[in-house]
């Protein structure tokens, strides 16, 4: 590798970096007081002496009528720090009354000095616009030259009123490329962009739409990025080592898969049954923390900020500076996760005062405080999912929107209070949601079947007004690290076999089938189904040897009444329903040689009763081949109970051979079907390249800009650091991928350079090759191909803007 050539080929890049934020200063508790006592008299609202308004970022750098008044990380060069520090009478800001004392002239240095970090969508000014609440169906003006979508007819007039030239559309290559990785995550490959470009029927680019939303699996493990962002759920991190935190993985993933109305969606995550508690209950942080991260304070500014773009973290420790929230309105949303009294605290000292449950749009309803904690959180849940709560259905509209277009119609879209660039395509949208029955799907594929979603990208010099954002089309984004890190697996075929997501990577689907299960119920005694002791606890075992590690395995279970799972020492899943059925993935837990499965089965009830385990899973190998492994009397059983890890402090010596239930007939109708239509679907369902979003975070993917998931995350990265440069060029993880593509190339695709080319190009680019690339793959490659030389092929594709960019 040419690493260090690589490295100079990219660091030069870092010089496009844009502002950062401060680790040391704090904008809205340390710089937003500042500028509200000495500044805003003079240069904010409808006052702007010498043509200065520092209302927000965009303004301020704008300057006044004698030019800049700052320079982002230069403060010796900024005549904003100069004017707040000379002692000269006439030049002296404020001109009147006290000097900024020298500690928060300090703090103005380090602000100006670290990038002017500013708050998103915050306004030195006091808002004047105050969203609505309700819904609003705006009335769709004339179509302009026959575009009739809903969209563009909002759009077109948009552009005929701010006199700006409406964008060219994109071609049918472009197309196909853009809406692959924004619904689905990949490539389109060479097969489907060769297809797709000889195709001539006109309504191609929807069946498109269509078809990629179909790809249930592909569009749940895409968007599992955005979910998993938004949500703050995560496989590794804080909070697991110490128990602190939940995943909500196999809820949401499923939820993906099945696409789940979204205000089900939202109602099963603030008053969860299942396993999605994760959410609300945050992270139980270690030691001592301040009273605005208790896991009460956390869930009022999680679910405010996820589901109605409301920051409530600065109303966290007092009333806002930055929008109208308050105090004592976060702690009433604290108030209703709550299981003890709250008491408030301001800059994390304790008032006088106790938090009420309260919902913060009482227009709505309101939450009955004296109610227990679930039937709060259910409360919650309806009014925020409410069918007047226009709030609910625009901040996700919006979210979506951004997520295609590079924009939100409001931002930041975590700034929801902000006036959107256009109100009637922001109300459509969120109408069209409702009406459709909280379908995201459809939002999805409404946006995609517009003429304006496929335009062409203005150039990225275009001109703003200074503070107004100014829509002129779809911007160009750089691709997500799961993206980038998929795309790269996808050309290279170097995907990881195992993952850490324990969700099932294919649609469930229960049958009536009547083929025989090779599973039986089992218990320590034959007599189990028709009577067993009540609360009789058991622990059953079975060994098996893997002489290779499958490729899938999916496990099916149930029991009468509840169980734990173990597999090799590590926990797997659990279940005290003994109505239903469970499938869980087993991959990441098995290992090649010796493996230990073990079962904690309890009874339930107060007098004896039926009891029964019954359990089956179906490995599946590269080669096709599968194995079962099920219950039956060749497993062990012990009388002796599992801690919480799974073990005991000494193996116990009395184990026994299971029995087979004399009569399982109480269970095996229902639960019989039920696991031979899991089994069958996992057997049944295609293998899949294992994607990013399904792994756990490593250095490269972090260096792209994936986050840690403490926080809500809405917004990523878009410039490049230097940690990123640096593991482009150099790093183990990227050069792994390409030397393992590199011989894939040499063993599977023979031929010319420009053979090796045009497929390249076609399956990175979805275009082909021009005559000079050919020209230079020829000529770089030679006559015989080398493992070094195509790595390097492939190192300079992946680095190209056009293969980093979502166009």
């Amino acid at each position: 590798m040419r690493r260090v050539a690589r490295l100079l080929f990219v660091v030069p890049m870092l010089l496009l970096g844009s502002p950062g934020n401060s680790s040391e200063v704090d904008f809205s508790h340390d710089i937003v007081p500042i500028l509200r006592t000495h500044c805003v008299k003079c240069h904010s609202g409808d006052k702007r002496q010498g043509g200065l308004s520092l209302d927000t970022r965009e303004l301020l750098l704008a300057g006044g009528e004698s030019g800049a008044v700052v320079e982002p990380r230069a403060s010796s060069r900024s005549p904003l720090f100069e004017r707040v520090t000379t002692t000269d009478s006439d030049l002296r800001m404020p001109p009147e009354g006290n000097p900024v004392p020298p500690e928060q002239v300090e703090k103005l240095k380090q602000w100006i000095d670290t990038g002017l970090a500013w708050e998103p969508g915050f306004s030195l000014s006091r808002p004047s616009y105050e969203p609505p609440l309700a819904h609003r169906m705006p009335t769709l003006p004339p179509a302009i030259d026959g575009r009739e979508h809903p969209i563009d007819r909002i759009v077109d007039q948009y552009f005929a009123h701010n006199n700006i030239a409406r964008p060219g559309p994109v071609s049918d290559k472009m197309f196909l490329r853009r809406v692959s990785l924004d619904l689905i995550g990949l490539l389109p490959d060479p097969n489907t962009y060769g297809d797709f470009v000889v195709d001539t029927d006109a309504d191609k680019r929807s069946a498109l739409v269509k078809s990629l939303l179909a790809n249930d699996v592909a569009y749940a493990e895409h968007w599992l990025t955005f979910w998993n962002d938004l949500l703050r759920n995560d496989y590794t991190g804080t909070g697991f080592i110490t128990g602190g935190r939940k995943q909500i993985t196999g809820w949401l993933y499923d939820a993906l898969l099945h696409n789940k109305p979204y205000d089900q969606f939202t109602r099963e995550l603030i008053a969860p049954q299942t396993e999605a508690i994760g959410f609300i209950s945050g992270i139980r942080w270690r030691g001592n923390v301040s009273a605005s991260q208790m896991q009460e304070i956390q869930f009022a500014q999680n679910v405010s900020q996820a589901f109605l773009g409301i920051n409530m973290k600065c109303a966290s420790c007092h009333d806002s500076f930055i929008d109208r929230w308050t105090l004592e309105e976060t702690y009433g949303l604290a108030a209703i996760y709550a299981t003890d009294p709250l008491m408030l605290h301001r800059c994390d000292k304790p008032i006088d005062k106790t938090a009420t449950p309260a919902w913060i749009f009482p227009e709505l309803g309101q939450i009955d405080a004296e109610a227990p904690r679930p039937e709060r959180l259910k409360q919650l849940a309806a009014l925020l999912t409410h069918a007047d709560n226009g709030r609910f259905a625009r901040t996700i509209v919006n979210r979506i929107w951004n997520q295609l277009m590079g924009h939100g119609i409001v931002h930041p879209v975590d700034a929801m209070h902000t006036e959107p660039w256009s109100t009637d395509l922001l109300d459509y949208l969120a109408i069209h949601l409702r009406d459709n029955g909280f379908d995201l799907k459809q939002t999805i594929e409404l946006i995609c079947s517009s003429q304006i979603y496929q335009s062409q990208t203005p150039p990225v010099d275009q001109p703003q007004d200074a503070g107004r954002y100014v829509f002129r089309g779809p911007q160009a984004r750089r691709m997500t690290a799961e993206q980038f890190v998929d795309a790269v697996w996808q050309i290279t075929d170097a995907a990881p076999v195992n993952y850490d997501a324990q969700v099932l990577r294919f649609k469930h689907r229960l049958n009536e089938s009547s083929q025989p299960l090779t599973a039986k119920w089992i218990w320590s005694h034959a007599t189990a189904s028709e009577q067993a002791p009540a609360g009789e606890t058991i622990t059953l075992r079975h060994k098996f040897e893997l002489p290779s590690l499958p490729v899938r395995a999916v496990a099916v279970m149930s029991c009468d009444n509840s169980y734990r799972m173990f597999l090799n020492g590590k926990p797997v899943t659990s279940d005290e329903n003994w109505e239903t059925v469970e499938a869980v993935s087993i991959l990441s837990q098995l290992r090649r040689g010796d493996n230990v499965l073990l079962l904690e089965a309890k009874n339930g009830g107060n007098t004896p009763n039926p009891a029964g385990l019954i359990f089956e899973a179906t490995l599946r190998f590269d080669d096709g081949s599968t194995h079962t492994i099920a219950s039956d009397e060749s497993w062990d059983w012990t009388i002796e109970k599992l801690n919480a890890r799974g073990s005991w402090k000494s193996e116990p010596d009395d184990w026994k051979p299971a029995a087979a239930v004399l009569n399982p007939s109480v269970w095996s109708g229902r639960v019989g079907s039920a696991i031979v239509g899991l089994l069958n679907a996992a057997t049944d369902a295609p293998l899949m390249m294992v994607r990013a979003s399904l792994v756990k975070s490593d250095g490269l993917m972090r260096a792209l800009g994936r986050p840690n998931r403490d926080q809500i995350v809405t917004s990523r990265p878009s410039e490049l650091t230097t940690l990123e440069a640096i593991d482009l060029a150099n790093g183990q993880t990227l050069l792994n991928a390409i030397q393992q593509g590199a011989r894939h190339f040499l063993a599977d695709h023979g031929g010319s350079g420009g053979e090796l080319m045009t497929w390249l190009c076609q399956y990175a680019f979805s275009r082909e090759p021009t005559s000079d690339e050919l020209k230079l793959a020829r000529e770089f490659l030679g006559q015989d191909f080398t493992q070094q030389a195509v790595e390097d092929l492939l190192w300079s594709v992946l680095m190209l803007p056009e293969f980093q960019l979502v166009r």
